[in-house]
């Protein structure tokens, strides 16, 4: 194995991935022939290493191969950050999670509702920043304030040095940033702008933020699992409500202002107002469809009874 893995040092990247694919274990000599040589990694092209990276994501069960790479040590190599996660340090009765393996069993939960490899990718670097914001605090235990703004402005740095193709960087960053938002919705004294804000900052990546946080749970309490996605149904629950809300708002008369002052030969006025939400309130209502012929001849039908006011 040493001398084969010597001759193409990304033969150690391809047995972790076939491994991550096919769901086999690496024979022993082999595997520790892998950790002696990883450092011969260095001298193999970026481009190639972030190929087979991508394909391990891409795997069924990614966690497979994730767990090679840094058992090995090769994921000091190839994506430090991620080998920084792991490890659990206690203080008193506290201690944290192995942040590393939380990971792991996240990106596995994306793996089994999608098959977007850069949604996986968000679910492996959405904690990448708690080893750096990592704080204990007296009586409350580990903190890490922050590790999502911190966490979503590695990106950048990390997209150049693994030639990741910088289209995804910002959907990535989006995810990353906003993973905790969610569930800080959750309160019933949440404000319709609060929901609103979560709505436009997640746009059209808003259901993968979801699948994200309900993959980030990884609790092997029942209940408190159950808790978290029914406060997540809560949540989308709100989204919904506010959207509809929002649809409400925006929504006009199919005949305008200007139309409904040639009809009925009048200046611009309250009257015109008046007039045009009277065949909005007939739309809403099911009065009558929300199209140009059917609202024109509802203005037609009410134009005399509003006139008569003058």
């Amino acid at each position: 194995p040493e001398d084969t893995f010597n001759d193409d040092p990304l033969r150690i990247m391809r047995a972790f991935r076939f491994a991550s694919q096919l769901q086999f274990e690496i024979e022993q000599k082999t595997f520790e022939a892998a950790t002696n040589m990883a450092e011969r990694l260095t001298i193999v092209a970026q481009e190639r290493i972030t190929d087979e990276f991508l394909k391990i994501l891409s795997s069924p069960q990614p966690s497979i191969g994730l767990v090679l790479l840094y058992k090995s040590n090769v994921m000091k190599i190839i994506f430090p950050e991620i080998a920084e996660m792991g490890g659990v340090e206690q203080r008193k009765e506290y201690h944290h999670k192995d942040v590393f393996y939380h990971t792991c069993i996240v990106v596995d939960n994306v793996a089994k509702v999608s098959d977007d490899v850069w949604l996986r990718f968000a679910a492996l670097v959405h904690d990448i920043a708690k080893p750096q914001t990592k704080k204990f605090i007296e009586g409350m235990g580990w903190t890490f304030h922050g590790h999502e703004e911190l966490g979503a402005r590695m990106m950048k740095k990390i997209f150049n040095r693994m030639k990741l193709p910088t289209s995804k960087l910002s959907y990535v960053e989006k995810l990353v940033r906003l993973h905790l938002r969610p569930i800080a919705l959750v309160d019933e004294q949440v404000t319709d702008s609060a929901i609103r804000r979560l709505i436009v900052q997640a746009d059209e990546d808003l259901d993968d933020l979801i699948t994200l946080c309900r993959a980030d749970i990884t609790s092997k309490n029942p209940d408190k699992v159950n808790r978290y996605l029914e406060n997540y149904e809560i949540v989308m629950q709100k989204v919904h409500e506010v959207k509809e809300k929002d649809k409400l708002r925006a929504f006009q008369s199919p005949v305008r202002g200007d139309e409904i002052m040639k009809v009925c030969n009048i200046p611009p006025s309250k009257l015109v107002g008046e007039i045009k939400t009277a065949i909005e309130e007939a739309i809403l209502d099911g009065k009558i469809g929300n199209n140009y012929e059917e609202a024109y001849n509802y203005l037609l039908q009410i134009k005399d009874q509003f006139l008569s006011k003058i």
